[in-house]
């Protein structure tokens, strides 16, 4: 086993402070990754406060990670020391069931291994994340970074970007296609820029006037307050809904135009209702959407990478990642928050 520094959230209502805990060594498989830059997403909150119901504490978060391999398996083959790697939500999976054939290990039907608040395949070690100086990983679960790019601007792909890139791209968006982002934060920025590169009209719907200017130059063509949305009624193909607060779906479905789709990538605490005359009027679509595979989030960030479509960020240490959460709260970032691992 290996010593690593970490940040974390002892139980749900203490501020995350450091910690350290053991990590195996690397098997012939994987890498030892030193930990340069981890995005912080939304989920972190939910997770290290326990508001999804489900935390192991001590907890460890980060699943946005971006770094350099500092060691690797007699068997690696898509590394080696010094290569610039990443490593999103998921780091394991029983890569034997029909989805993990599928190339859908999000959705194991055995066991997924997300990146922290989790186990590893053996069923007891926990998961612990990036929010640390180290990881190890199998290779086939860490993704390549080719070329030269700001790579604190990366992190948060690895699920800000793949959340919003997987329904979009499924979902056939394409020149023309209508796209709406309802929520403009970590997600929505990233849903914004990836429907714009791939070709898309898009119209971001949101609550506050003073993203307007962001929304143009993030890529949107419109924008739309929702309290004076009814303009936008039947109009739009595709809805990505960012939104991780109480919101009313109902008026969201009635944006889309006959047979379109809401996508629920946002995760509110609460259940938020819906009419089925929602649904029933114009055979529309409601579904949720997280992150990719293996192979389509390898997909993702070379797609971004080429197109430019990285995340705008704010790069904070780590004395300052509890001050963070409490703006995050108050949707005080443009847009994503990345921890400085230098500081750790």
């Amino acid at each position: 086993m290996t010593t690593a520094r970490a940040y974390a959230a002892q139980d749900a209502s203490s501020p995350l402070a450091p910690w350290t805990f053991s990590r195996r060594e690397p098997g012939d498989k994987d890498i030892e990754l030193s930990v340069r830059w981890c995005g912080i997403c939304h989920s972190d909150l939910h997770q290290a406060r326990n508001e999804w119901g489900a935390s192991t504490f001590p907890m460890v978060p980060g699943h946005e990670i971006v770094g350099t391999v500092t060691r690797v398996g007699k068997k690696v083959k898509k590394f080696k020391v010094g290569s610039t790697a990443a490593v999103g939500c998921v780091v394991d999976s029983c890569r034997k069931c029909v989805n993990c054939k599928r190339g859908l290990e999000q959705h194991c039907l055995t066991r997924v291994s997300f990146t922290y608040n989790c186990v590893e395949q053996d069923g007891k070690t926990v998961t612990q994340g990036g929010y640390s100086d180290k990881l190890v990983v199998d290779e086939g679960y860490a993704f390549t970074v080719g070329g030269k790019h700001p790579l604190e601007r990366i992190a948060p792909l690895l699920c800000a970007g793949i959340t919003t890139y997987s329904p979009l791209k499924r979902l056939g968006t394409r020149k023309g296609t209508k796209v709406g982002v309802l929520g403009l934060g970590g997600l929505g920025h990233m849903a914004v820029k990836i429907a714009a590169a791939m070709g898309a009209e898009v119209t971001v719907f949101s609550g506050s006037p003073a993203k307007k200017a962001d929304a143009k130059r993030l890529g949107a063509h419109e924008f739309v307050l929702s309290k004076e949305s009814d303009k936008a009624a039947g109009r739009m193909d595709l809805i990505i809904d960012t939104v991780s607060a109480d919101h009313d779906l109902n008026q969201a479905l009635g944006w889309l135009r006959t047979e379109g789709t809401l996508v629920l990538v946002g995760a509110p605490p609460k259940p938020q209702p819906v009419s089925a005359f929602s649904l029933i009027g114009g055979r529309k679509r409601l579904e949720g959407s997280g992150v990719g595979g293996m192979k389509e989030t390898q997909e993702m960030l070379d797609f971004c990478l080429k197109k430019g479509a990285l995340a705008d960020v704010e790069v904070v240490g780590y004395p300052q990642v509890n001050q963070a959460y409490e703006r995050l709260l108050k949707g005080d970032v443009r847009y994503r928050f990345v921890l400085d691992n230098t500081t750790l």
